[in-house]
């Protein structure tokens, strides 16, 4: 493991539809095999909204419009494990578009499934499961362990 100096912010992005499920993708770079929603890190001088609708639109090719922030997730345990500590920024937004997500990244993500929240696919990824958790439990803050 090799402990990398600093903390990474970077946004995570709940996408829903009118069914009320949430659009999940398997990882297929150093992060697989896990499940996530889609977002990424925050550029310099960038808004969380900016990277929002920036990483959407890079990772499964779709116009997102005013996602907001519900919550914060401190990811400890993938510090602890992998040596990156990251700061998620928790959004969500419904999306009702026409254009299907597709992958658009195929070295980053593998497969997409839309999924019931309560029923997510396993192996999950921290920092997802952590803002799944605080959305539906209506919190702003995870607290690590």
């Amino acid at each position: 493991m090799s402990i990398v100096d600093g903390v990474v912010v970077g946004v995570g992005v709940i996408i829903t539809n009118q069914q009320g499920q949430i659009l999940m993708g398997k990882r297929s770079s150093q992060h697989a095999p896990y499940w996530s929603i889609f977002g990424g890190h925050v550029d310099a001088g960038e808004s969380f909204e900016a990277c929002a609708i920036r990483e959407i639109k890079e990772e499964i090719g779709i116009d997102i419009t005013t996602p907001t922030v519900f919550g914060i997730s401190n990811n400890v345990n993938t510090y602890q494990q992998e040596g990156k500590h990251t700061v998620s920024i928790c959004m969500h937004v419904e999306y009702n578009g026409d254009v299907e997500p597709q992958i658009m990244e195929a070295d980053k993500c593998e497969s997409l499934m839309w999924v019931a929240p309560n029923e997510l696919p396993e192996p999950h990824f921290e920092a997802s499961r952590n803002a799944i958790d605080l959305w539906l439990n209506q919190q702003f803050y995870h607290h690590p362990a």
